[in-house]
Formats: C-alpha cells, sequence, structure tokens
C-alpha cells in the first residue's frame, strides 16, 4: 500500500520561508517522479513543482527562483524549501509520485496547510 504522509506545513508571515517533507512508503521511490503541487482555497489544484528520478526540475513559473525542490532516495523523502513567501500562495500543499515503470500509476498524499499571512 502506497502512503505519502506530507509535514512541515504551518503559518508563517509574507516574506518568510517554510520546508515541507513528503515521506514515501510503499513505492519504489527511487525511480520514481515527485511532485507539489498547491489547492488554494476556490482553485484547482495546480503544479507547484516536480522531480525526476534522475534530479531534474522543473517549476511553475510563479515559484522560479523561490521554490527548491529536492529528493533524497535513501530516506524515501522529497523536500520542498519555500522562500519569500506571498500570501496567495495560502493553500494545501500535496505531494504526488508518479510510477515511471508503470505508466498511468500515481498517488496522492494528503495533504498540509500552508497558511500566509500579511
Amino acid at each position: 500500500q502506497v502512503q505519502l504522509v506530507e509535514s512541515g506545513g504551518g503559518l508563517v508571515q509574507a516574506g518568510g520561508s517554510l520546508r515541507l517533507s513528503c515521506a514515501a512508503s510503499g513505492t519504489p521511490f527511487s525511480i520514481n517522479a515527485m511532485g507539489w503541487y498547491r489547492q488554494a482555497p476556490g482553485k484547482q489544484r495546480e503544479l507547484v513543482a516536480h522531480i525526476l528520478s534522475g534530479g531534474s526540475t522543473n517549476y511553475a513559473e510563479s515559484v522560479k527562483r523561490r521554490f527548491t525542490i529536492s529528493r533524497d532516495n535513501a530516506k524515501n523523502t522529497v523536500y520542498l524549501q519555500m522562500n519569500s513567501l506571498k500570501q496567495e500562495e495560502t493553500g494545501i500543499y500535496y505531494c504526488r509520485t508518479e510510477r515511471l515503470d508503470v505508466p498511468g500509476v500515481t498517488n496522492w498524499g494528503r495533504g498540509t496547510q500552508v497558511t500566509v499571512s500579511s
């Protein structure tokens, strides 16, 4: 059974930083693509950052140069370092894993709340 457990969310002032973690189990983490998504209140879930098994990354334009996604395959964990946070980045942040060896197999975590105050 695949489990993704996010942590590290919380309340932070605009301009502050948070580091999110997502611990995975029950899936071959080292060969999976991993992603962080955000769902703001009343909006659709959107991609924030994505990292492939080899470490290649891509980011939503709005977070480039402020957010960094990374992974530790030894710990089956993916991270999202968020700096210079903005109020509009408030939302629930979800971790997603995608099996690259079995196309179409994806799993989601339950999310962690990030609230950025003014």
